[in-house]
């Protein structure tokens, strides 16, 4: 499941409904409150504000009608109300109305400019982050996105799972920064992984590919900020025939096993350099098993969703969320996930999230 940036929860239809209308109910209250009240009070000189308002949300005609309407409401109560100064708001309501139209104009274009920009974007999150199967032989798995940059769909937060002679890889991962920039060095990593995981044996080695294609990529696109572009990540296999999983982690947020009694942090053993770092401080990744039976969830995950605040700044307590979630499946897993970090954040997401929940089935 992909999500655009800024996440928030959704309005009901029918209050989109009534938002849309709001112009035509402003130049009802206008017009009833101009007819009823003494024409000292000159209400009638508001009705140029619902062409205004319909700009922002309605095409060209319909704005166009309804400042026509407002023009003929003006009209209809100079008769009843000789000394409202008619002429003057006639004109300030044809003048706004022209003003509206052009306004809704150059929102529509830019409405569809952004539309185009999406199609593009959409493009982009299918070579980086395709679709992934929700089976692999006995091992299933779902995923989630969430993009921080507003309109955005893809950020710089990436996974990807394939299936191998040696078992199925996972990767997780997380470049440093937003936006485009980052996007450029995710799709590095993430197609160096696909080739690699097929073709080497060790995950140690998988890594080192991975730190190599960043660094390529940082060298033929350099970052315009004055700190080193890299990218935390996390290596995953789990062999065909189960009962363990073998993590290289690259600086990463540890991943949770939701056991059948207990949740198990995932720590490494000892730490592995961040990829495209390996040149400053060496390339001594080291690989750790853990035992991972049938039935069992793992949840891999960005460091988004742990520094997901909180109005009092309190982070989102996500290994004791764990905890308190029953025996689920991946999806319903994640679902629970989303829902309970827009109600963590109020609805508003600032940094990139994602999330694979893996469980394992008896081959």
């Amino acid at each position: 499941m992909i999500e655009s940036g800024r996440s928030r929860l959704r309005r009901s239809n029918g209050y989109g409904m009534l938002v849309r209308l709001s112009p035509v109910f402003l130049t009802v209250v206008i017009g009833s409150l101009a007819y009823a009240t003494p024409p000292e009070l000159a209400f009638s000189r508001l009705l140029p504000a619902a062409p205004a308002l319909a700009a922002s949300m309605w095409p060209v005609l319909p704005t166009v009608l309804l400042g026509t309407v407002c023009l003929l409401l003006m009209i209809g109560l100079s008769l009843v109300f000789p000394d409202l100064g008619t002429w003057w708001t006639c004109g300030g309501i044809i003048a706004v109305t022209v003003a509206a139209a052009y306004g809704s104009h150059v929102r529509l274009k830019r409405e569809r400019t952004l539309f185009q920009v999406r199609l593009v974007a959409d493009a982009a999150q299918q070579v980086v982050l395709r679709p992934l199967p929700r089976r692999f032989r006995n091992v299933e798995i779902e995923s989630l996105y969430l993009a921080a940059a507003a309109e955005a769909r893809i950020g710089g937060d990436f996974y990807e799972v394939v299936d191998t002679p040696y078992g199925v890889r996972l990767l997780i991962g997380d470049v440093r920064g937003k936006g485009l920039p980052a996007v450029g060095a995710a799709a590095a990593i993430v197609n160096a992984f696909r080739e690699a995981a097929h073709g080497e044996a060790s995950m140690a080695d998988i890594a080192r590919r991975l730190d190599a294609s960043c660094a390529r990529h940082n060298a033929a696109h350099p970052p315009e900020a004055t700190m080193e572009r890299f990218a935390t990540a996390l290596l995953v296999e789990i062999p065909h025939h189960g009962g363990h999983l073998t993590i290289v982690n690259c600086g990463h947020p540890p991943p949770l096993i939701h056991g059948l009694e207990n949740v198990r942090v995932l720590e490494p053993s000892a730490p592995s350099p961040l990829l495209s770092l390996a040149d400053l401080i060496g390339d001594q990744y080291r690989a750790d098993a853990f035992s991972f039976a049938p039935g069992e969830l793992l949840l891999l995950y960005t460091d988004g969703i742990v520094e997901t605040r909180a109005r009092d700044g309190a982070f989102f307590p996500l290994t004791a969320w764990m905890r308190r979630q029953p025996p689920t499946p991946p999806r319903d897993l994640l679902t629970a996930l989303h829902r309970d970090l827009l109600r963590h954040s109020r609805g508003s997401l600032d940094d990139d999230i994602a999330a694979l929940a893996v469980r394992l089935h008896t081959p």
